[in-house]
Parts: structure tokens; C-alpha cells; sequence
């Protein structure tokens, strides 16, 4: 396993720059923590590299990963230097340096697609994509001003979910629109259907908007369908995002079940 001892070598060097522009699908993409990358381990194959925390390696749980690896992608370090690619506070002695690759929007849509609407919190967008790929979505596309897929915060959130779906940035949602072959769901709060009453199509493209101001007016003009979830009045105002996307995509599964 090679060693990096010092700052000042050209891989960590590079290691560094790396980490700096986390969450930029031009750059290689850096996983903390061991769950993260056994997903990427048993769902993509081996990572570019492998960094380990040099006093740490004898941990059983870290052994298991190297185990794992092959020899070339293997970099250990001491652990100073290890936190300081890290984006946590805690961290468990291993990081994965990965290239996802970059998937290309079909030019017509046929299976069922989550789109997010400028929604901010990372959060909120890694427990999204969760939801997806339980729910058995393939494809989320990301509007322009959605937090960045590949960030660290929504890596963490995600938990490997990433690894499931084929994920497409900055994408232009109304233009998108117009390549579907199936209807568009939104949720609304106006001039929409009871969730629980409506008959939700087997496919369809749904989306969900920003935490505050919801989903775009000319979304929700084009849409097919307008869906709200009703909940026990006064109580609430609407639901926070994850939940209501938790909502929709269980009971279109649900209704939809052979």
C-alpha cells in the first residue's frame, strides 16, 4: 500500500484540490466514511483510490474493505492528514476518490422520473434520492439551483442511494417536459386533486418543488396532473418535501401493485 507522508506531495496535492471542489461533476468525486464506499464498492467495482488512515488499518472494519481492493488503488496516510480531505467531524479512516459516470438525458422518456424543482437543502435531496430508489425510480433529473447531487452533505444523506439511479444536473425541466411519454405529476397546494382520490397512472414523471415556494408556475401549468396531499386541517401548513415525495411515490407503487 502506498504511503503519503507530507502536504507537499502531487497526489494529495491533488487529493486537496479535489475535496475543494466537492460536488463539481467535472472532478472525481470523494466518499467519507465505510458505508458510502462498500455501496460504491459492491455497486460500481473498485475506486479510483483508496485512502486509509495509517494508524487505523488494523480495525477490523477497515481491514474487511482493504481486503476487498486491489493493491494499486491503496493509499494510506497519517490520520492529520487524512481529516483534512474529510468533510466530517468524525471521520472513519477511509475515503474513496470515484468518478460516477456522467449520464446522458434520453431523448425521449419512457419509465417513471423524479424531477426536483430548485430544491436547496441537502438534506432534503439525499433523503429524496433515497426515497427513489426504494420506491424503484430509476432516473432523477435536477433543475438549476436543486443542491448538487454529488455534494458531501447530500452523499451522506443519500447512503448509497446515488449508486442506484442515473442522476442528471442542471437540468431544464419545462424543456424536458416536452420529451415525456407519459403524463406530469405535480404537487400543489392550488387547484389540485386529493392525492388519496386520484387515479395515478403506472409511469409518470413527478415534481417536486422548492421548500418555500413550491413547484414553478409553468410546471405546474404544463402539468397532466395536480396533486395535493391532504392532511388534518390547521394543523400544518403543507409537508416538508421528503415526506410528501415519500407520499406520492408509495401510493403510486401501491395503487400500481399487480
Amino acid at each position: 500500500m502506498k504511503l503519503i507522508e507530507s502536504r507537499s506531495n502531487p497526489l494529495f496535492k491533488q487529493l486537496y484540490k479535489w475535496q475543494s471542489s466537492a460536488g463539481r461533476r467535472s472532478e472525481p468525486v470523494l466518499l467519507d466514511g465505510i458505508h458510502l464506499c462498500e455501496s460504491w464498492l459492491t455497486a460500481k467495482g473498485q475506486p479510483q483510490y483508496a485512502i486509509f488512515d495509517l494508524d487505523r488499518i488494523a480495525e477490523p472494519a477497515l481491514k474487511q474493505l482493504i481486503d476487498k481492493l486491489n493493491v494499486e488503488v491503496c493509499i494510506s496516510m497519517p490520520g492529520s492528514l487524512l481529516r483534512s480531505l474529510t468533510s466530517v467531524d468524525t471521520d472513519q479512516g477511509v475515503l474513496f476518490v470515484v468518478q460516477p459516470k456522467v449520464n446522458t438525458v434520453p431523448l425521449r422518456l419512457k419509465d417513471s422520473v423524479v424531477m426536483l424543482d430548485r430544491i436547496q437543502d441537502p438534506g432534503n435531496v439525499g433523503a429524496i434520492l433515497r426515497t427513489c430508489a426504494a420506491a424503484g425510480i430509476g432516473r432523477v433529473l435536477a433543475a438549476t439551483g436543486t443542491a448538487g447531487l454529488w455534494s458531501p452533505k447530500v452523499l451522506r444523506s443519500g447512503q448509497g442511494a446515488h449508486f442506484a439511479l442515473q442522476l442528471h444536473e442542471q437540468v431544464d425541466l419545462l424543456a424536458i417536459a416536452n420529451t415525456l411519454e407519459m403524463p406530469m405529476v405535480v404537487t400543489s397546494l392550488d387547484d389540485a386533486q386529493d392525492l388519496f382520490e386520484t387515479k395515478l397512472p403506472e409511469k409518470c414523471a413527478w415534481v417536486f418543488g422548492h421548500e418555500g415556494q413550491g413547484v414553478d408556475k409553468a410546471l405546474i401549468k404544463r402539468a397532466d396532473v395536480r396533486v395535493r396531499i391532504s392532511h388534518e386541517l390547521g394543523a400544518i401548513e403543507s409537508l416538508n418535501v421528503t415526506a410528501a415525495v415519500a407520499i406520492c411515490l408509495f401510493e403510486q407503487r401501491r395503487q400500481n401493485k399487480a
